[in-house]
């Protein structure tokens, strides 16, 4: 990770990881793409919220 400070606590370590739920276009769509957080390792804050693969959302 590139150097950055959690704005909650101050920490300095970040890690990334993913849930269960991928996000689709819509309810139907068989497409789907993981959610990426990028988190504090020192208190659980989460500093950023990403796709993974942002393309299957173009149409």
């Amino acid at each position: 990770m590139e150097d950055k400070k959690c704005l909650k606590c101050g920490g300095t370590e970040f890690s990334e990881g993913t849930d269960y739920t991928p996000i689709r276009k819509s309810k139907s769509s068989f497409k789907s793409s993981n959610k990426i957080y990028t988190f504090c390792m020192k208190c659980g804050e989460v500093d950023s919220i990403r796709i993974e693969n942002p393309a299957i959302f173009k149409q």
